[in-house]
């Protein structure tokens, strides 16, 4: 078989740099080892986190917010042009609030009273928050697939699933189905990237992150209408996303929650939820980095989860349906973009957020291949 491209890698990154090949006439293959998208671009909140992005991250999650919407008529799945709500229930998270709409001043970022930003999100006890108006939503479960479906069907685009790829040479891959011949070759695999190029992976600080998350289902409060309701975030959400983590008064959140809650900065929370287009409310998580994955999931962990989840929302308690772990690349950058080789060229957002950066940035690198450049993030 031989081909334009080959993408190693199913996942959001990878089916964006399959996407913009396959739109500009390029002949492409797609190799993933397992039967369908497994990993960290389905076990996510669906949120593409857009307003809160900074640097390199901001235009490619600009970009990447138009892919998906339209991704979604295209392709037929649900996206939720819903924004945002950050909730801040202490006046440090206010001042963060008020310092980010400054800085963002006409780019989407509007200040809510404590009454709008409680009814708005669905919680309880807010002081104010702020409404991100460029953030979106999709069901990552049901996108995902949907976006590798309608990309099979294009012309000149193959998929070889349930498919190895033992080795990666200049002029193409080897897998355990046979070779393919290609003149470019990009390797998308996230933090499995030390499985193929463990030098670089090593050079470029590459771990895996993984995660606690929850399913559970909506208690019956004065939640939004599920298709409607913005993703909502937290003071400890602003710790995380760089837009609101390089404002002053994120160091005051810091030292409190040190004085605190130290348990909670331990554990790397991010206290956030969106809601399934079903109904149900995806809520975590927690942030544990290293070389490997322990796969023994504390059910402590979980319970704060479930607990601080309950306290934001002012219920009682949650009902479980779904526990998972999460799993992604984490490295000191945004962004790995590096070519080991002629012709081959490794891609991993390493911080968290391919949902919200994934398609923008393929679309950057798959511009500067064609035009033969080296790739940049």
């Amino acid at each position: 078989m031989n081909v334009d491209l080959v993408v190693v890698g199913s996942g959001i990154v990878g089916l964006g740099h399959a996407l913009e090949a396959a739109s500009r006439g390029l002949t492409v293959a797609v190799v993933e080892r397992e039967d369908r998208p497994l990993g960290a671009s389905v076990r996510n909140f669906g949120h593409g986190c857009v307003t809160a992005q900074g640097d390199l991250a901001y235009p490619h999650a600009l970009t990447s917010r138009e892919r998906w919407l339209r991704l979604a008529r295209e392709a037929g799945f649900w996206a939720g042009d819903t924004g945002t709500v950050v909730v801040a229930r202490h006046d440090d998270e206010l001042d963060v609030l008020e310092s980010l709409a400054a800085e963002r001043a006409g780019e989407g970022v509007s200040l809510l009273t404590a009454s709008e930003t409680d009814f708005r999100a669905g919680t309880a006890g807010a002081r104010g928050g702020a409404f991100l108006a460029q953030d979106i939503r999709v069901d990552p479960r049901a996108a995902v697939p949907a976006i590798a479906r309608r990309l099979a069907e294009q012309p000149g685009v193959t998929f070889r699933w349930s498919t190895t790829v033992l080795g990666v040479d200049t002029g193409g891959v080897r897998t355990s189905r046979g070779d393919i011949e290609a003149a470019q070759v990009v390797v998308c695999v996230g933090h499995d990237v030390d499985h193929l190029f463990p030098d670089l992976a090593a050079a470029s600080g590459v771990r895996r992150c993984s995660l606690h998350m929850l399913r559970v289902a909506a208690p019956g409060t004065r939640l939004p209408e599920a298709s409607s309701a913005p993703a909502v975030l937290t003071g400890l959400s602003m710790l995380r996303y760089p837009a609101l983590a390089r404002q002053p008064a994120t160091a005051r959140i810091r030292q409190r929650l040190t004085e605190t809650r130290p348990e909670l900065l331990e554990l790397g929370m991010n206290l956030m939820f969106t809601r399934h287009p079903g109904g149900d409310l995806l809520i975590g998580d927690t942030h544990a980095y290293g070389p490997s994955v322990d796969p023994f999931a504390a059910e402590p962990v979980d319970q704060l989860i479930l607990d601080e989840t309950a306290q934001l929302l002012g219920v009682a308690a949650l009902r479980v349906r779904e526990r998972w772990r999460g799993v992604y690349a984490s490295a000191p950058g945004d962004f790995l973009v590096s070519q080991p080789a002629p012709g081959t060229t490794v891609v991993s957002v390493t911080a968290g957020i391919g949902m919200t950066t994934g398609l923008g940035l393929a679309a950057h690198v798959i511009d500067d291949l064609l035009a033969g450049r080296p790739p940049t993030p």
